[in-house]
Protein backbone atom coordinates (compact mmCIF):
# COMPACT_ATOMS: atom_id res chain seq x y z
CA UNK A 1 0.00 0.00 0.00
CA UNK A 2 1.23 3.49 -0.86
CA UNK A 3 2.53 5.43 2.14
CA UNK A 4 -0.04 7.84 3.52
CA UNK A 5 -3.04 6.26 1.77
CA UNK A 6 -5.53 4.12 3.66
CA UNK A 7 -7.80 1.33 2.48
CA UNK A 8 -10.89 2.97 3.96
CA UNK A 9 -13.85 1.13 2.44
CA UNK A 10 -16.10 4.10 3.21
CA UNK A 11 -14.21 6.36 0.82
CA UNK A 12 -14.83 6.62 -2.91
CA UNK A 13 -11.85 8.92 -3.49
CA UNK A 14 -8.74 9.64 -1.44
CA UNK A 15 -5.77 11.79 -2.43
CA UNK A 16 -2.63 12.71 -0.51
CA UNK A 17 -0.36 15.56 -1.65
CA UNK A 18 -1.51 15.32 -5.26
CA UNK A 19 0.52 17.79 -7.33
CA UNK A 20 0.87 18.46 -11.06
CA UNK A 21 3.49 20.73 -12.59
CA UNK A 22 3.85 21.70 -16.22
CA UNK A 23 7.39 23.03 -16.43
CA UNK A 24 7.61 25.94 -14.00
CA UNK A 25 3.82 26.18 -13.68
CA UNK A 26 2.09 24.33 -10.83
CA UNK A 27 -1.49 23.56 -11.86
CA UNK A 28 -2.41 21.62 -8.70
CA UNK A 29 -0.44 21.83 -5.46
CA UNK A 30 -0.57 19.42 -2.51
CA UNK A 31 -4.21 18.40 -2.96
CA UNK A 32 -5.58 16.30 -0.09
CA UNK A 33 -9.03 14.82 -0.57
CA UNK A 34 -11.41 12.35 1.13
CA UNK A 35 -14.76 11.78 -0.58
CA UNK A 36 -17.20 9.36 1.12
CA UNK A 37 -19.07 6.86 -1.02
CA UNK A 38 -22.51 7.86 -2.24
CA UNK A 39 -21.93 11.60 -1.93
CA UNK A 40 -21.94 14.42 -4.45
CA UNK A 41 -18.69 16.28 -3.84
CA UNK A 42 -17.95 19.57 -5.57
CA UNK A 43 -14.87 21.47 -6.67
CA UNK A 44 -15.79 25.16 -6.75
CA UNK A 45 -13.41 27.61 -8.31
CA UNK A 46 -12.66 29.97 -11.20
CA UNK A 47 -11.44 28.83 -14.59
CA UNK A 48 -7.77 27.94 -14.43
CA UNK A 49 -7.74 27.11 -10.71
CA UNK A 50 -6.81 23.44 -11.24
CA UNK A 51 -10.20 21.69 -11.10
CA UNK A 52 -9.91 19.92 -14.46
CA UNK A 53 -6.29 18.95 -13.86
CA UNK A 54 -7.26 17.41 -10.53
CA UNK A 55 -10.01 15.34 -12.16
CA UNK A 56 -7.66 14.12 -14.89
CA UNK A 57 -5.19 12.91 -12.28
CA UNK A 58 -7.95 11.18 -10.30
CA UNK A 59 -9.18 9.37 -13.42
CA UNK A 60 -5.67 8.28 -14.46
CA UNK A 61 -5.56 10.48 -17.56
CA UNK A 62 -2.70 12.55 -16.14
CA UNK A 63 0.25 11.29 -14.13
CA UNK A 64 0.83 13.43 -11.03
CA UNK A 65 4.21 15.03 -10.50
CA UNK A 66 4.00 13.88 -6.91
CA UNK A 67 1.44 12.54 -4.47
CA UNK A 68 -0.89 9.56 -4.58
CA UNK A 69 -4.58 8.85 -5.13
CA UNK A 70 -6.97 5.96 -4.63
CA UNK A 71 -10.40 5.64 -6.24
CA UNK A 72 -12.62 2.79 -5.05
CA UNK A 73 -9.62 1.43 -3.18
CA UNK A 74 -7.53 1.18 -6.37
CA UNK A 75 -4.27 3.05 -6.62
CA UNK A 76 -4.79 5.25 -9.69
CA UNK A 77 -1.17 5.30 -10.84
CA UNK A 78 -0.87 1.49 -10.90
CA UNK A 79 -4.41 0.26 -11.49
CA UNK A 80 -5.81 2.81 -13.94
CA UNK A 81 -6.90 0.19 -16.48
CA UNK A 82 -8.93 -1.73 -13.88
CA UNK A 83 -10.37 1.52 -12.57
CA UNK A 84 -11.43 2.68 -16.04
CA UNK A 85 -14.23 0.09 -16.14
CA UNK A 86 -15.65 1.25 -12.79
CA UNK A 87 -15.82 5.00 -13.35
CA UNK A 88 -17.53 7.42 -15.70
CA UNK A 89 -16.14 10.71 -16.97
CA UNK A 90 -18.02 13.59 -18.58
CA UNK A 91 -15.68 16.22 -19.99
CA UNK A 92 -16.23 19.97 -19.93
CA UNK A 93 -16.37 20.16 -23.72
CA UNK A 94 -18.87 18.02 -25.61
CA UNK A 95 -16.64 15.16 -26.75
CA UNK A 96 -19.02 12.73 -28.41
CA UNK A 97 -19.16 12.06 -32.15
CA UNK A 98 -21.28 14.76 -33.76
CA UNK A 99 -21.69 12.81 -37.02
CA UNK A 100 -23.16 9.82 -35.17
CA UNK A 101 -26.75 9.63 -33.98
CA UNK A 102 -27.74 9.53 -30.32
CA UNK A 103 -28.21 5.75 -30.36
CA UNK A 104 -24.97 5.25 -32.31
CA UNK A 105 -23.00 7.21 -29.74
CA UNK A 106 -24.44 5.09 -26.94
CA UNK A 107 -23.74 1.88 -28.87
CA UNK A 108 -20.17 2.97 -29.52
CA UNK A 109 -19.59 3.68 -25.81
CA UNK A 110 -21.06 0.27 -24.94
CA UNK A 111 -18.54 -1.35 -27.32
CA UNK A 112 -15.65 0.56 -25.73
CA UNK A 113 -16.58 -0.91 -22.35
CA UNK A 114 -16.99 -4.37 -23.85
CA UNK A 115 -20.65 -4.82 -22.93
CA UNK A 116 -22.22 -7.96 -24.47
CA UNK A 117 -24.72 -7.10 -27.20
CA UNK A 118 -27.83 -8.08 -25.24
CA UNK A 119 -26.61 -6.26 -22.11
CA UNK A 120 -25.75 -3.18 -24.18
CA UNK A 121 -29.17 -3.10 -25.85
CA UNK A 122 -30.95 -3.33 -22.49
CA UNK A 123 -28.70 -0.68 -20.96
CA UNK A 124 -29.19 1.70 -23.89
CA UNK A 125 -32.98 1.32 -23.62
CA UNK A 126 -32.75 2.17 -19.91
CA UNK A 127 -30.63 5.26 -20.55
CA UNK A 128 -32.85 6.43 -23.40
CA UNK A 129 -35.81 6.38 -21.03
CA UNK A 130 -33.99 7.83 -18.00
CA UNK A 131 -32.52 10.78 -19.90
CA UNK A 132 -35.46 11.38 -22.25
CA UNK A 133 -33.54 10.55 -25.41
CA UNK A 134 -36.00 8.14 -27.05
CA UNK A 135 -37.45 10.67 -29.52
CA UNK A 136 -33.91 11.77 -30.40
CA UNK A 137 -32.42 8.32 -31.01
CA UNK A 138 -31.86 8.83 -34.75
CA UNK A 139 -30.85 12.50 -34.52
CA UNK A 140 -27.21 13.39 -35.13
CA UNK A 141 -25.45 14.48 -31.95
CA UNK A 142 -24.11 17.57 -33.71
CA UNK A 143 -27.65 18.90 -34.21
CA UNK A 144 -28.74 18.60 -30.56
CA UNK A 145 -29.41 21.58 -28.31
CA UNK A 146 -27.16 22.29 -25.32
CA UNK A 147 -29.49 20.57 -22.86
CA UNK A 148 -29.96 17.56 -25.15
CA UNK A 149 -26.19 17.20 -25.59
CA UNK A 150 -25.79 17.34 -21.85
CA UNK A 151 -28.30 14.51 -21.34
CA UNK A 152 -26.60 12.41 -24.01
CA UNK A 153 -23.14 13.01 -22.52
CA UNK A 154 -24.36 11.99 -19.07
CA UNK A 155 -26.02 8.87 -20.50
CA UNK A 156 -22.78 7.90 -22.24
CA UNK A 157 -20.80 8.49 -19.05
CA UNK A 158 -23.18 6.11 -17.24
CA UNK A 159 -23.25 3.34 -19.87
CA UNK A 160 -21.07 1.08 -17.71
CA UNK A 161 -23.04 1.81 -14.51
CA UNK A 162 -20.03 3.50 -12.89
CA UNK A 163 -19.49 3.43 -9.15
CA UNK A 164 -17.80 6.84 -9.31
CA UNK A 165 -18.78 9.55 -11.79
CA UNK A 166 -16.46 12.46 -12.63
CA UNK A 167 -18.16 15.53 -14.15
CA UNK A 168 -16.07 18.47 -15.34
CA UNK A 169 -18.21 21.64 -15.41
CA UNK A 170 -21.06 19.70 -17.03
CA UNK A 171 -23.56 22.59 -17.03
CA UNK A 172 -21.39 25.43 -18.31
CA UNK A 173 -23.23 25.78 -21.63
CA UNK A 174 -26.88 25.16 -20.75
CA UNK A 175 -29.82 27.21 -19.53
CA UNK A 176 -30.92 27.38 -15.85
CA UNK A 177 -33.83 24.94 -16.28
CA UNK A 178 -31.58 22.37 -17.92
CA UNK A 179 -29.09 22.83 -15.08
CA UNK A 180 -31.82 22.25 -12.53
CA UNK A 181 -33.01 19.11 -14.32
CA UNK A 182 -29.45 17.85 -14.60
CA UNK A 183 -28.91 18.15 -10.86
CA UNK A 184 -32.10 16.23 -10.17
CA UNK A 185 -30.59 13.42 -12.25
CA UNK A 186 -27.37 13.62 -10.23
CA UNK A 187 -29.31 13.21 -6.98
CA UNK A 188 -31.05 10.18 -8.47
CA UNK A 189 -27.64 8.67 -9.24
CA UNK A 190 -26.33 9.54 -5.78
CA UNK A 191 -29.41 8.02 -4.19
CA UNK A 192 -28.74 4.75 -6.01
CA UNK A 193 -25.19 4.64 -4.61
CA UNK A 194 -23.09 6.38 -7.25
CA UNK A 195 -20.35 8.63 -5.88
CA UNK A 196 -19.99 11.87 -7.85
CA UNK A 197 -17.21 14.43 -8.09
CA UNK A 198 -18.34 17.52 -10.02
CA UNK A 199 -16.51 20.74 -10.83
CA UNK A 200 -18.42 23.99 -11.11
CA UNK A 201 -18.11 27.76 -10.92
CA UNK A 202 -21.80 28.27 -10.12
CA UNK A 203 -22.58 29.06 -6.48
CA UNK A 204 -26.08 27.58 -6.54
CA UNK A 205 -24.69 24.26 -7.79
CA UNK A 206 -21.97 24.24 -5.16
CA UNK A 207 -24.60 24.67 -2.42
CA UNK A 208 -26.31 21.47 -3.58
CA UNK A 209 -23.24 19.31 -2.93
CA UNK A 210 -22.91 17.15 0.18
CA UNK A 211 -19.28 18.22 0.46
CA UNK A 212 -17.30 20.99 -1.20
CA UNK A 213 -13.72 22.06 -1.82
CA UNK A 214 -13.07 25.67 -2.82
CA UNK A 215 -10.04 25.82 -5.08
CA UNK A 216 -7.89 28.79 -6.01
CA UNK A 217 -4.56 28.86 -7.82
CA UNK A 218 -4.15 25.12 -7.64
CA UNK A 219 -4.86 24.76 -3.93
CA UNK A 220 -7.85 23.86 -1.76
CA UNK A 221 -8.46 26.84 0.49
CA UNK A 222 -11.64 25.55 2.19
CA UNK A 223 -13.21 22.11 2.48
CA UNK A 224 -16.41 20.82 4.07
CA UNK A 225 -20.19 20.83 4.01
CA UNK A 226 -21.42 24.06 2.34
CA UNK A 227 -23.60 25.02 5.33
CA UNK A 228 -20.70 24.45 7.72
CA UNK A 229 -18.38 26.51 5.52
CA UNK A 230 -20.84 29.39 5.65
CA UNK A 231 -21.26 29.09 9.42
CA UNK A 232 -17.50 29.06 9.98
CA UNK A 233 -16.60 31.88 7.61
CA UNK A 234 -13.98 34.20 9.11
CA UNK A 235 -15.84 37.38 8.25
CA UNK A 236 -19.06 39.17 9.19
CA UNK A 237 -21.37 40.21 6.37
CA UNK A 238 -22.76 43.74 6.50
CA UNK A 239 -25.23 45.22 4.05
CA UNK A 240 -25.37 48.98 3.56
CA UNK A 241 -28.22 50.71 1.77
CA UNK A 242 -28.40 54.37 0.80
CA UNK A 243 -26.98 56.87 -1.68
CA UNK A 244 -23.51 57.49 -3.12
CA UNK A 245 -22.54 53.84 -2.76
CA UNK A 246 -19.79 53.95 -5.38
CA UNK A 247 -17.71 56.48 -3.49
CA UNK A 248 -18.41 54.67 -0.21
CA UNK A 249 -17.19 51.40 -1.72
CA UNK A 250 -13.78 52.93 -2.45
CA UNK A 251 -13.46 54.03 1.17
CA UNK A 252 -14.52 50.61 2.45
CA UNK A 253 -12.01 48.57 0.46
CA UNK A 254 -9.23 50.86 1.70
CA UNK A 255 -9.80 49.52 5.23
CA UNK A 256 -7.51 46.61 6.09
CA UNK A 257 -10.29 44.85 8.03
CA UNK A 258 -12.60 44.84 5.01
CA UNK A 259 -12.12 41.77 2.82
CA UNK A 260 -14.54 42.81 0.10
CA UNK A 261 -17.21 45.35 -0.81
CA UNK A 262 -19.52 44.59 -3.71
CA UNK A 263 -22.49 46.56 -4.99
CA UNK A 264 -25.79 44.70 -5.51
CA UNK A 265 -28.30 47.19 -6.86
CA UNK A 266 -28.91 49.78 -4.14
CA UNK A 267 -26.94 47.79 -1.55
CA UNK A 268 -23.31 47.25 -0.67
CA UNK A 269 -22.39 43.79 0.61
CA UNK A 270 -19.33 44.17 2.84
CA UNK A 271 -17.14 41.49 4.43
CA UNK A 272 -15.50 42.58 7.67
CA UNK A 273 -12.88 40.45 9.40
CA UNK A 274 -14.30 38.49 12.35
CA UNK A 275 -11.58 39.87 14.63
CA UNK A 276 -13.70 43.03 14.69
CA UNK A 277 -16.13 42.47 17.59
CA UNK A 278 -18.70 45.06 16.55
CA UNK A 279 -18.46 45.56 12.76
CA UNK A 280 -21.37 48.02 12.62
CA UNK A 281 -19.77 50.32 15.18
CA UNK A 282 -16.40 49.83 13.49
CA UNK A 283 -17.66 51.02 10.09
CA UNK A 284 -19.51 53.99 11.57
CA UNK A 285 -16.44 54.99 13.57
CA UNK A 286 -13.87 54.53 10.80
CA UNK A 287 -15.83 56.22 8.03
CA UNK A 288 -18.05 58.64 9.96
CA UNK A 289 -21.05 57.36 8.03
CA UNK A 290 -24.09 59.65 7.64
CA UNK A 291 -27.34 58.77 9.35
CA UNK A 292 -29.02 58.38 5.94
CA UNK A 293 -27.20 55.07 5.43
CA UNK A 294 -28.72 51.87 6.82
CA UNK A 295 -26.37 49.12 8.07
CA UNK A 296 -27.37 45.59 9.04
CA UNK A 297 -25.71 42.24 9.66
CA UNK A 298 -26.92 39.48 7.33
CA UNK A 299 -26.20 35.74 7.07
CA UNK A 300 -23.33 34.73 4.76
CA UNK A 301 -23.89 32.90 1.51
CA UNK A 302 -21.50 30.65 -0.36
CA UNK A 303 -20.30 33.48 -2.58
CA UNK A 304 -19.20 35.32 0.57
CA UNK A 305 -17.21 32.25 1.62
CA UNK A 306 -15.62 32.05 -1.81
CA UNK A 307 -14.64 35.71 -1.78
CA UNK A 308 -13.34 35.48 1.77
CA UNK A 309 -11.19 32.47 0.80
CA UNK A 310 -9.88 33.65 -2.54
CA UNK A 311 -10.16 37.42 -2.57
CA UNK A 312 -11.32 37.15 -6.19
CA UNK A 313 -15.05 37.93 -6.36
CA UNK A 314 -14.89 38.75 -10.05
CA UNK A 315 -13.86 35.21 -11.03
CA UNK A 316 -16.94 33.31 -9.93
CA UNK A 317 -20.47 33.34 -11.25
CA UNK A 318 -23.53 33.25 -9.04
CA UNK A 319 -27.13 32.50 -9.86
CA UNK A 320 -29.06 34.35 -7.19
CA UNK A 321 -32.48 33.42 -8.53
CA UNK A 322 -31.80 29.68 -8.25
CA UNK A 323 -29.76 29.81 -5.07
CA UNK A 324 -32.59 31.49 -3.20
CA UNK A 325 -35.20 28.94 -4.21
Amino acid sequence: MTAGLTADTGLAIEAIGLTKRFGDFTAVSELNLRVPKGQIYGFLGPNGCGKSTAIRMLTGLLTPTQGHARVLGLEVSREAEILRHQIGYMTQKFSLYEDLSVSENLSFMAQIFGLPRAVAAHRIDQLMQTYRLGSLSKQLAGTLSGGQRQRLALACACINQPKVLFLDEPTSAVDPQSRRDFWEQLFDLSGSGTSILVTTHYMDEAERCHGLAIMNRGRICADGNPQVLMANMQANVIEITGDNLRSLKDKLIALSAVTSAAQLGNRLRVLVDKTIDDPLHFLHWELDLPASLSLSRVPPNLEDVFVDCTGKPETAHSDKSEASQ
